[in-house]
């Protein structure tokens, strides 16, 4: 599915998100919702790959190229309602996809509204990286996104030292985590800001949870993954096999299969 229009859409505060759509602009599909360090381009090869709705709708969310800025009031809620713009802009929405704390988003936009069917890979919840947040708001009063970087990197992801020196190595790639990053600490502490509710996607028809094979279990995001799990008790769980957290630049074309399957099972 090729890339058809961008659209530019206000939200509160004097803040606006971007929208890629691929497919047929008019027809109802699938919106995703990419998570922190990560945005709608980040995104293209996977929506390139779904073809099971006759479009894909990829949020650009705020504080990324060329949406707007976070704002002064910026919080999880704020975030919400940026898809809820969304959602109410793209009327008849079929299915709605999160990654990450963008998963957390899309299952919470579930609380809001009601939607036919979610699906969330390894969304994350509070308390999740709440050790990093003084080192990252450190590195954002100083603009130093090279340490923000290594921040999520090493303490929240976990990677080692030749991993994270693979990725600086790649000067284009890094130097797009450094754009990426800026609203890391902003996000991170929004996230942790506010226990989430008792449960989670409530007035979803049906949710699917995905988790890397990787991932399934261990810290960090497999830990935080079973603690959404227990606040969708409906949902079903499926694991995307060889993968971890990355798997949307890992394994697009997997990823994109395995939502393809999604829409037709049941």
């Amino acid at each position: 599915m090729e890339q058809t229009i961008q659209k530019r859409l206000p939200v509160g505060g004097g803040s606006w998100v971007t929208v890629d759509v691929y497919g047929e602009p008019d027809a109802p599909g699938l919106v995703v919702v990419p998570g922190a360090l990560s945005d709608a381009h980040g995104w293209r090869h996977v929506a390139a790959a779904v073809d099971a709705w006759p479009s894909v709708t990829v949020v650009n969310r705020r504080g990324r190229t060329s949406s707007g800025p976070l704002t002064s009031t910026y919080s999880l809620q704020t975030e919400v309602e940026d898809l809820g713009v969304v959602l109410d802009e793209f009327k008849g929405t079929r299915a709605l996809f999160g990654w990450s704390y963008g998963g957390l988003i899309a299952l919470l936009a579930a609380n809001d509204r009601p939607l036919h069917h979610v699906i969330a890979y390894e969304p994350v919840t509070r308390p999740f990286g709440s050790h990093a947040l003084p080192d990252l708001q450190a590195a954002e009063e100083t603009a130093d996104w090279d340490a923000t970087i290594e921040i999520v990197s090493r303490q929240i992801a976990g990677l080692d030292t030749a991993h994270v020196e693979a990725l600086r190595a790649d000067r284009q790639g890094w130097a797009a985590l450094r754009h990426l990053s800026r609203p890391a600490h902003a996000e991170l502490a929004a996230l942790n800001a506010a226990p989430p509710p008792e449960e989670l996607a409530r007035r979803a028809d049906r949710v699917d949870l995905i988790i890397g094979q990787c991932n399934d279990g261990a810290a960090p995001y497999g830990t935080s993954f079973d603690d959404v799990r227990k606040r969708v008790p409906r949902a079903e769980v499926h694991v995307l096999p060889g993968q971890g957290h990355m798997a949307h630049l890992q394994a697009p074309t997997e990823l994109g299969h395995l939502i393809n399957d999604l829409a037709t099972v049941r």
